[in-house]
């Protein structure tokens, strides 16, 4: 299932929502139960990020090739990655 814009829009919203150090992990899981969503530390994910914010990257996950990877297209986006910079609550 493609991310598609009104989805974009409502998870970069939760996401700058957050104050703090706090993770909007579980906002997230709530509003999206259809998309895997995967916490991590921004040193572990090489590729760029489809969004930067003060606290976090954003990455979408595409699984439409054997493995799971990294993607820019939001319509091959099954999930996202969250890449913590720093501690998250």
């Amino acid at each position: 299932m493609a991310v598609d814009e009104n989805e974009l829009i409502e998870l970069e919203q939760v996401i700058t929502a957050a104050k703090g150090h706090a993770s909007p992990f579980t906002e997230l899981r709530r509003r999206f139960p259809h998309l895997a969503l995967v916490r991590c530390d921004a040193s572990d994910v090489t590729e760029p990020p489809f969004r930067s914010f003060p606290q976090l990257d954003l990455h979408l996950l595409d699984r439409s090739e054997h493995c799971v990877q990294i993607t820019a297209d939001p319509l091959l986006a099954i999930g996202i990655v969250l890449a913590a910079k720093g501690p998250l609550g």
